[in-house]
């Protein structure tokens, strides 16, 4: 029988804002993302996917879920996942991608012109994945179009698949890549979730845990009717789930008597 302290624990790491095995209500997104990588990195064409959605409505969690199950299909390319927020400037992601590759750190008009030259000769395909895309903005945008280009070059082995919060990104930044017929990049955005959705995620994690419930349905469903009346985001509703069994555990613990409650109470 679980003491009260283990089920406030497993509570607890239940609603930690891992990678879960299945994304809920992302069939759809995961979907797109793995016909994308199966079409363009195991059939060899170079392509570009621009992913765009508010925080915490699971971009970066479905793509890394895609990229593990898909390890086997992808190991013959090369996967590089860089995070741009961690980027001192826009430019930094050349010298950062080279290093990556395995090429000498030449900064500069030199470091691009050798990324091009290597990503445009023989060899594996490789997929770029870049979160925070929106940080890569620049005057001119030079970094962006330098970026989405890159898989359009003759010969480019290059596949990108870049992720942001703006919806309208490549409207305002790459505007000039819609010229270009086959420039523009594959669209996909990720809405907000519903009350319904976020109600359904902390149900199914929290049911990960044995016993009575630490929380009743009735919490769930406010903290999913609040966080989707603000902004839609899974990782906030987990927040403030975790932090309400902490608020529990206190309680119980601060009980001169530690009984558990009786079964079917709350």
């Amino acid at each position: 029988v679980l003491d009260a302290g283990t089920c406030y624990q497993q509570a607890k790491r239940a609603l930690h804002a891992a990678v879960p095995d299945r994304l809920h209500a992302r069939e759809r997104e995961t979907g797109i993302i793995r016909q994308f990588l199966r079409d363009h990195v195991c059939g060899h064409r170079p392509g570009s996917l621009y992913i765009s959605g508010p925080p915490g409505t699971g971009k970066t969690a479905c793509l890394s879920r895609v990229l593990l199950d898909c390890k086997a299909e992808l190991t013959s390319s090369k996967t590089i996942v860089l995070n741009c927020m961690a980027l001192s400037s826009p430019a930094g992601i050349f010298p950062a991608m080279a290093q990556e590759l395995g090429l000498p750190g030449a900064t500069g008009r030199e470091g691009v012109r050798r990324l091009e030259k290597k990503l445009t000769t023989q060899g594996p395909m490789v997929l770029l994945v870049l979160d925070e895309l929106d940080q890569l903005e620049s005057k001119g945008q030079d970094v962006l179009y330098t970026l989405f280009d890159w898989p359009q070059l003759p010969g480019s082995r290059l596949v990108l698949v870049g992720l942001a919060n703006a919806l309208d990104l490549t409207d305002r930044s790459l505007a000039r890549l819609a010229a270009c017929p086959t420039g523009s990049p594959q669209l996909l955005h990720f809405p907000p979730y519903t009350k319904e959705q976020l109600t359904a995620i902390l149900t199914e994690r929290l049911g990960q845990v044995a016993g009575d419930p630490v929380l009743d349905a009735a919490a769930l469903q406010f903290c999913a009717r609040k966080v989707s009346a603000v902004s839609g985001d899974a990782r906030k509703a987990l927040d403030v789930c975790r932090r309400a069994v902490e608020v529990v555990e206190l309680e119980v613990r601060n009980q001169t008597l530690l009984k558990p409650l009786p079964s079917g109470e709350s």
